[in-house]
């Protein structure tokens, strides 16, 4: 078997999330038809492994997968495979042959998500599926000082949907950061970590925008990540302006085989 990394953006709006649920279209799901129609069908089907989940409506720029093949194609000629096979919102932009013992989920160092809010005085009709809309005037130099707060090791059982399944709430977020886009009239959310619990990232920014809008001190987020109660927080921002920008996997990053080369 031939285990290939590929790295792939999708458009989540009419996928149920990543995961293979049953009777709704996935972005597991999708990968997986097309990887077993290039393999041929075999039995067992083969498995698409992604670095992690994303939920409905979540949008990915740079989401990494692998899965083992038992035929070998060139890097290229397995992306172009691929794409042939799947739908306009999944693209595949780059396939590598890499070591059996590459994983992308248990390899992955960290992750970085951004997320996006219009600020509009309406919803813009061609970018509601792709960012939130929040048009009420905040105060960035606030939400950027009390992001600052959220970064390094905590628990953040405050900041976690119910419905986690993670065993441990502790997380590590190494980089947070808020800055406007003028040209876009668009609040950016910008958050690196060694990994997310569910919906976590889309509870701090609405936290976030509470404190830019007068709704809580800047400091709140001491207190609040300290009560370890998902009540604090309450809010949750929408999946429409979340996006998986880049999964980094440190040295395995540069790990690839050449396709010359035999692999037992």
């Amino acid at each position: 078997m031939y285990r290939y990394k590929i790295t792939f953006a999708y458009d989540g709006t009419n996928f149920s999330g990543f995961q293979i649920q049953p009777n709704k279209r996935t972005v597991e799901q999708t990968l997986k038809n097309a990887v077993n129609k290039i393999a041929k069908n075999p039995e067992p089907p083969l498995s698409v492994i992604g670095s992690g989940r994303t939920d409905a409506g979540v949008h990915a720029l740079n989401q990494v997968a692998h899965f083992d093949c038992p035929y070998k194609l060139g890097n290229d000629s397995m992306r172009k495979a691929l794409n042939s096979l799947l739908p306009l919102d999944i693209i595949v932009k780059k396939a590598e042959l890499v070591s059996p013992d590459f994983h992308a989920r248990f390899n992955a160092h960290s992750k970085h998500y951004r997320y996006r809010v219009d600020q509009s005085d309406f919803v813009n009709p061609f970018k509601r599926n792709y960012t939130a809309h929040f048009k009420y005037p905040v105060d960035v130099a606030k939400m950027q000082k009390a992001a600052q707060d959220l970064v390094g090791e905590h628990d953040f059982t405050s900041f976690v949907a119910s419905g986690s399944q993670a065993l441990s709430n502790v997380r590590t977020i190494y980089q947070a950061d808020v800055h406007r886009d003028e040209a876009n009239n668009e609040i950016v959310f910008d958050f690196v970590g060694n990994g997310f619990l569910y919906n976590q990232v889309r509870i701090m920014v609405a936290f976030l925008l509470e404190i830019g809008s007068n709704q809580r001190p800047v400091n709140d987020v001491i207190r609040v990540l300290a009560a370890k109660d998902r009540n604090q927080a309450r809010m949750t921002a929408p999946a429409s302006g979340l996006y998986l920008v880049s999964v980094d996997y440190g040295d395995q990053n540069n790990k690839t085989i050449d396709e010359s080369e035999s692999i037992k």
